[in-house]
C-alpha cells in the first residue's frame, strides 16, 4: 500500500488524538453515512458543538454496522484557544455516554494521523458455544450451538500467519477494484474462556469483512463441515465464492490500534 503524506494542522490549530470505545449495536458503523446514526457522525456533531468549528475526523479501523470498539484511536484538528483536552474528553462523555466513551484526549505531533500513522490493528471475535444463547450477551457474541473442534480451528488459523492475499476472505471495494488485498498477519490464536471461544488476530491492516469471513470459515471447520487442510487452498484460490458468508457483526471488537510511539 503506497504511503500518503500527512498534512499538518492549519495555523492556529493543534492536532488532537483521542482514544474511544463504543457499543456498535445502535450504529451503522463508524464512517459517516447519510440518514443513519454512525459513530463518526455522533463524535463529529459533539466536537463541533463544543469547539464551535468544523471538525474532520481520521480513525484507525472503520468498523461495520454492529461492530464494537474497545480502544479505537481518532485524530482531528482543533482550535488551540478553545478548550483544554481534559475538559474536552469530559464534555464529550457527558454528551455521548453510555454508547460512546472517550478514554482520553491529548495533543499529538503535527504529522500524526490516526489512520495513516497506524502500524497495526488487533481484533477479537467472540463465539458463544452453548446449546442455548445467554440473552445478556447476545449483542456481543455469535451463538453457535454445535460443539466446535477447537484443535482443528487452531490448525486452520495457523495457516494465515504471515503475508497473504486475502481476496477469498474480503469484500472488495468497488471504487478501488485493483487495490491490493495482501495483508500481513502477525499474531493469531483461539482462546477459550468458559463457554466463550475468542479469536484474536493482529495484522498490519485488514480488508473489508476479513476477520468475520475468516471466523466463519474457522467455525465451518470446527463444526466438521470442512477440514482444516482446506484453509490453505481456500486462501490460495483468491476467490470470494470459496469462503462462506461472513460471521455476524456483533461478535467483533476492535481491541487496539498500534503505533510506533504509543
Amino acid at each position: 500500500m503506497p504511503e500518503r503524506r500527512v498534512m499538518p494542522p492549519p495555523d492556529g490549530y493543534e492536532r488532537v488524538c483521542m482514544t474511544v470505545g463504543y457499543i456498535g449495536t445502535p450504529f451503522h458503523g463508524f464512517a459517516l453515512s447519510e440518514g443513519v446514526p454512525t459513530v463518526q457522525g455522533e463524535l463529529t456533531a459533539a466536537l463541533e458543538k463544543i469547539l464551535r468549528h468544523r471538525v474532520s475526523i481520521s480513525c484507525a479501523g472503520r468498523t461495520d454496522k454492529g461492530v464494537h470498539a474497545l480502544r479505537q484511536v481518532v485524530s482531528f484538528d482543533a482550535d488551540s484557544t478553545r478548550r483544554s483536552h481534559r475538559d474536552l474528553a469530559r464534555s464529550l462523555n457527558r454528551m455521548l455516554n453510555p454508547q460512546i466513551a472517550v478514554f482520553g484526549a491529548e495533543l499529538a505531533a503535527p504529522d500524526f494521523d490516526a489512520r495513516l500513522s497506524c502500524t497495526g490493528r488487533s481484533y477479537r471475535y467472540r463465539v458463544l458455544n452453548t446449546p442455548v444463547v445467554d440473552p445478556m450477551s447476545a449483542d456481543f457474541v455469535w451463538h453457535v450451538r454445535e460443539p466446535l473442534d477447537l484443535a482443528a480451528m487452531r490448525i486452520a488459523a495457523d495457516r494465515i500467519l504471515g503475508s497473504h492475499d486475502f481476496t477469498t476472505f474480503s469484500r472488495r471495494n468497488r471504487s478501488r477494484p485493483t487495490e491490493s488485498l495482501v495483508r500481513q498477519v502477525r499474531d493469531v490464536r483461539w482462546v477459550p474462556t468458559g463457554d466463550i471461544i475468542a479469536f484474536d488476530i493482529t495484522a498490519n491492516a485488514f480488508t473489508h469483512q476479513m476477520v468475520r469471513s475468516l471466523v466463519s470459515m474457522f467455525v465451518e471447520i470446527g463444526r466438521g463441515r470442512r477440514r482444516a487442510v482446506e484453509m490453505g487452498p481456500a486462501l490460495a484460490a483468491r476467490d470470494r465464492s470459496v469462503a462462506p458468508s461472513p460471521a455476524p457483526p456483533q461478535g467483533l471488537i476492535l481491541r487496539k490500534a498500534h503505533y510506533q510511539s504509543r
